[in-house]
């Protein structure tokens, strides 16, 4: 709230400020709309007045002739708004002061208040050239921009009371989760504290398993390495097979050729019976040699075929291996993903036990601080009630002192009568100076425009002899 005292004792400093802003900023435009004559009555009667100052304020307060009493009762309301001053409180003087002649303040008491008052407040519209003359004879351009600029900061203000509330209920909020998250860690210590101790019932089977997966572990890595040996002994029995089968295949192309070589010579050429027994018991030679390394190869063959059933027997038992080492090694990737939760949980319990902590001890402060000021406050109304004392003895004090003021009031107030009686008086008597000199000014006007008229009559004649004068001179020179 503000205080009458602190802007008394800073009159001086708060005109200079004033004049000071008025020259600097004279020159300066507006940083704010200035809305129009509707929008702001709407406003001030909605946000500002109450009751029946509500319903009487119109238009024509403000244009074409602003009303002084209407235009400082609103800047009234407007610092009962932001700061809780009532109207009553700028009609009261300070009691600190001697002032004699208390009549003589009246008026001039809440016009100085809410002047210095307006003075403090407007800069934060952006309204630096405020004057007296803004509240007793005030301009329509001008109180305006000057509502334009309460308006401005009046709509800026309920903003940001709107987001302050939006920030308390989101610290409300919060509050809530923080206290649900806490329960949740507290909650989670328990799983973690059950899950890490295991019961002395099964400590003996997570023996036995952890043995048991360190041995499945050495024989999937024995198989993996057999596997790895088969799969390698399979591969270059393919490349033997797919060679003695390109060589059969050769060699097949080469016999055919041969026949149909034997066909065409034994059709061209004639030869000894002995020779032709002797290349046929050579060309028996060589089918016997050439189906003996077929069988051969047949056998290779089917030898190949049963190793290479082997090997995929061992590779199907080895991808079952391999499903079996996956399946623990998802098991122990799951494991791992719930000792780092379980590890992110505690570091989040000793984040949020930090948080605590600080919270607490920041509680423990505010606690010092509200008994500290509960002090100070049970110390202040203590002095208070003295000064009430004080201010009552005062009061009394100063009760006589106006009945004596209130007489001489009265004494002023006759005089002040006849002070005005002889002033009317002497006002008739002005008003009968007037009318007389009004009418000998009218009579002086008449006798001013006879003597103009009779002095151009007279010019005329003058004027009549001088020519009937220069025609005898002229009749006289032609005599003579």
């Amino acid at each position: 709230m503000l205080s009458y005292s602190r802007r008394d004792d800073g009159n001086s400093q708060s005109q200079r400020q004033c004049g000071m802003a008025y020259t600097s900023t004279a020159a300066m435009e507006n940083t704010f709309p200035v809305y129009k004559v509707d929008a702001i009555v709407q406003f001030f009667r909605t946000d500002v007045l109450t009751g029946q100052e509500a319903k009487h304020f119109a238009k024509s307060d403000l244009t074409p002739n602003p009303k002084a009493d209407v235009i400082q009762r609103v800047y009234m309301r407007v610092l009962q708004l932001l700061y809780g001053f009532r109207p009553e409180c700028h009609y009261l003087a300070p009691l600190s002061e001697n002032i004699q002649c208390m009549s003589l303040y009246e008026y001039a008491t809440p016009i100085m208040s809410v002047y210095l008052s307006m003075c403090q407040f407007l800069p934060m519209c952006h309204v630096y050239d405020f004057s007296l003359n803004d509240l007793l004879n005030p301009k329509p351009k001008r109180t305006i921009t000057i509502l334009s600029g309460i308006q401005n900061f009046l709509h800026f203000r309920k903003q940001r009371l709107e987001i302050i509330a939006g920030h308390q209920q989101a610290f409300r909020a919060d509050m809530d989760k923080l206290q649900a998250c806490n329960k949740g860690i507290k909650d989670a210590e328990k799983m973690i504290e059950k899950l890490m101790i295991i019961p002395p019932e099964q400590q003996a089977e997570a023996k036995e398993l952890a043995a048991a997966l360190k041995e499945v572990n050495s024989a999937t890595t024995q198989e993996s390495q057999e596997v790895s040996a088969l799969n390698e002994q399979v591969a270059e029995c393919k490349t033997e097979i797919a060679e003695k089968s390109q060589k059969l295949s050769q060699r097949k192309l080469e016999v055919a050729t041969q026949k149909d070589e034997i066909a065409k010579l034994k059709s061209q050429i004639v030869e000894s019976p002995e020779e032709v027994k002797n290349e046929m018991e050579k060309m028996k030679e060589n089918i016997k040699n050439i189906k003996n390394s077929k069988e051969l190869a047949d056998e290779m063959l089917v030898d190949l075929q049963i190793k290479v059933q082997c090997a995929s027997q061992g590779e199907a038992d080895i991808q079952v291996i391999l499903k079996q080492l996956h399946d623990l090694q998802a098991s122990m990737c799951k494991t791992n993903q719930q000792k780092e939760e379980v590890q992110s949980l505690v570091a989040l319990s000793e984040n949020l036990q930090k948080e605590l902590k600080a919270l607490s001890n920041e509680e423990g402060q505010m606690k010092r601080a509200l008994a500290m000021k509960l002090d100070k406050e049970s110390k202040q109304q203590i002095r208070r009630q003295k000064k009430k004392e004080l201010k009552d003895q005062h009061v009394q004090s100063i009760i006589g002192q106006y009945d004596k003021i209130h007489e001489k009031r009265e004494e002023i107030v006759e005089r002040i009568k006849h002070i005005n009686s002889e002033t009317r008086q002497f006002k008739e008597k002005m008003q009968k100076l007037r009318d007389t000199c009004n009418q000998n000014s009218e009579k002086a006007q008449a006798i001013y425009d006879r003597l103009l008229t009779t002095l151009e009559q007279f010019h005329k004649r003058i004027e009549n002899i001088v020519v009937e004068a220069t025609a005898d001179m002229t009749k006289m020179k032609t005599v003579f």
